[in-house]
């Protein structure tokens, strides 16, 4: 057994539903083993108590703890507690136990996760605010009176200086989210264990696979932008008002594509920190993973984002309606006029926003991807075996 954040090669126990050579809690000591080890004395016919009232004949042990025995003789008691090492407990886990284990990494190991996040949202944030100011062009100039062909070809070029403008910043996000994503991930796997780890260790342990990790998130976006250039095709060579209709029939199609997809090889990103796979097993990892679980993958990871999005929005608010104030025109301004090119105290207050968004969602997101994962191989490959031998659990065979 070894100790990484990948506990178990993939295939050491079964992903389908077979038991073989899934490894096992070691055998109780009392004797109360095979069907061998009975004792040589039996209690004579006649003293056995009857199934309705069990534990009144003569020389009735007690009952054993874990079965029913209540004061009506019937029922099951609850099942035993699953061990907890670290902030999961080793079991197939629910939809709040998920969030709640990415809650409880945060907490547990708050000084590893601020740092990781503060920093890297620093980075980036700087990275944007002055690739804003001084490296994009200015925003295409749209006449509210403009009429006909001219107000069409203002809307197309507005659309296009968007699209170009939001490109950097976006790239920007991708690398920060992909570096605080790898060293989340190993934080998560050692917290499931409950051992500690510090910023250094994590990112010893997550830096050589950053490369892999970013040709894994540029391979899904061009299957994605792909699918969607699929959908659309049809309905831009047949043009008019039929193609706008295929259009919109195309980009829907594709975007169920896209979501179906995205669902499918959610788990690739964890599957490469924590196995140490390729790109293309990772993502075939994944799949095998996800099967039979898409709804339920695709609930959790929907409600995730839908919590980001409600702390996202939380947070900006208050820092839009400072920064608007502070930049000049305030809010009034921007409602009549709309975006305009914002000064110094807009980018600096509205950076401060996303960096407090970014420290808290970030590690909510990544935490609920990697014990997805985790959930997902518990109930397909024993994952909890291998976890409590990691943890050192009693009662585990430590054989490798």
């Amino acid at each position: 057994m070894n100790d990484t954040p990948g506990w178990a090669s993939p295939g050491s126990a079964p992903s389908e539903g077979q038991g073989a050579g899934v490894p096992r809690p070691s055998e109780p000591v009392d004797g109360s083993g095979p069907a061998g080890n009975w004792s040589p004395t039996q209690p004579p016919t006649g003293q056995w108590s009857p199934p309705s009232t069990p534990g009144t004949g003569p020389g009735a042990p007690p009952p054993a703890p874990g079965w029913g025995g209540g004061p009506h003789g019937s029922g099951w008691r609850q099942p035993p507690v699953a061990a907890k090492p670290g902030v999961i407990p080793l079991r197939p886990l629910g939809v709040g136990e998920i969030l709640d284990g990415a809650v409880s990494t945060m907490r547990a190991h708050w000084r590893t996760v601020l740092g990781i996040t503060l920093t890297v949202s620093v980075i980036a944030q700087i990275a944007i605010i002055l690739v804003q100011r001084y490296l994009l062009p200015e925003p295409a100039a749209v006449d509210p009176n403009a009429t006909g062909s001219e107000a069409l070809r203002q809307t197309a070029d507005s659309a296009q200086s968007a699209l170009v403008n939001s490109v950097p910043p976006l790239l920007i996000t991708m690398i920060a989210t992909l570096i605080t994503t790898s060293v989340l991930t190993v934080v998560i796997s050692r917290s499931v264990l409950g051992r500690p780890v510090t910023l250094s260790d994590a990112w010893a342990e997550a830096r050589p696979r950053l490369a892999q990790l970013l040709g894994l998130t540029l391979l899904l976006a061009l299957i994605s932008a792909a699918i969607l250039m699929v959908g659309l095709l049809p309905g831009m060579l047949v043009g008019s008002a039929a193609g706008a209709g295929l259009v919109v029939i195309g980009l829907m199609a594709a975007f169920v594509v896209v979501i179906w997809l995205m669902v499918r090889f959610c788990l690739a990103s964890p599957a490469l920190m924590l196995e140490r796979q390729s790109i293309t097993t990772s993502m075939r990892r994944s799949a095998k993973l996800v099967r039979g679980a898409w709804w339920r993958t695709f609930g959790i990871l929907a409600l995730t984002w839908l919590l980001t999005l409600i702390v996202s929005v939380i947070i900006a608010i208050p820092f839009s309606v400072i920064a608007m104030t502070l930049d000049g025109g305030g809010i009034s301004s921007f409602l009549t006029d709309g975006p305009t090119d914002f000064g110094w105290p807009f980018l600096i207050v509205s950076g401060i926003g996303q960096v407090i968004t970014a420290t808290i969602t970030y590690p909510l997101s990544a935490g609920v991807m990697a014990l997805l994962y985790i959930d997902q191989r518990i109930r397909r490959e024993a994952l909890d075996i291998e976890l409590a031998r990691a943890a050192g659990l009693p009662g585990y065979d430590t054989r490798s």
